[in-house]
């Protein structure tokens, strides 16, 4: 059952800007900021997942220092880039991800990333939180970037009642004013990162815990 009202929203998102400017940016969004060029977004994404901030940070360095375009990629090897992005998680699989999709855009794309969710979710490796950051922070274009922890909050808020990132991206699209979709993916990591965990979450610290259902929350801080 979705519990929260419809027009708390322009409220909760008020406060989370406010909470947000204590705590630092996803890592993505940072590097995005210094370079907004699709493909460094796109493999930013990739060496991202399931990969700490600060070495996704120092990796992405490292790599776009050697190569920043696909056509500079495909002069690497995938030992080479297994190199510049280890330790990120799966490095040796990201590496290959990374030349595949640089071959990939030079051969079908004329070295240019599309600016398509269904373009992009055809290339290995990209699923559709990827492909929403790539179109927001790439190309500022609207879009909206699920993950776990815009999946769980908005669950728990009772903003949506939802099983799946997936689902709560469509239901999100339905329901979320289209003036917070870009932001909403910063603003949830960092709030969920920092205040409301997966487990114990900081309610009693937590800005928005008046407008919150707390749906799931067995313990809480």
């Amino acid at each position: 059952m979705v519990l929260m009202e419809p027009g708390n929203i322009h409220q909760v998102v008020a406060l989370l800007k406010d909470m947000c400017r204590l705590w630092r940016s996803p890592v993505v969004s940072v590097v995005a900021e210094r370079n907004c060029r699709p493909f460094v977004v796109l493999v930013s994404c990739i060496i991202s997942l399931r990969t700490k901030d600060q070495v996704t940070a120092e990796a992405s360095e490292r790599l776009f220092g050697w190569a920043d375009t696909p056509k500079l990629m495909q002069k690497l090897t995938v030992d080479e880039i297994a190199v510049l992005i280890y330790p990120a998680g799966f490095y040796r699989n990201k590496a290959s991800q990374i030349l595949e999709i640089s071959r990939r855009l030079l051969e079908d794309y004329d070295g240019k990333v599309p600016d398509s969710i269904d373009e992009l979710l055809k290339f290995t490796g990209v699923g559709r939180k990827t492909a929403n950051l790539v179109v927001t922070l790439g190309f500022g274009k609207p879009g909206i970037c699920v993950d776990t922890h815009v999946h769980r909050i908005f669950n728990r808020l009772g903003y949506v009642a939802t099983k799946t990132p997936e689902q709560t991206e469509m239901a999100l699209r339905d329901r979320l004013p289209s003036e917070y979709w870009i932001v909403i993916n910063d603003l949830l990591v960092a709030f969920g990162q920092n205040c409301c965990h997966p487990v114990s979450p900081r309610c009693t610290l937590c800005g928005i815990a008046s407008f919150c259902s707390r749906l799931g929350v067995n313990k809480f801080r």
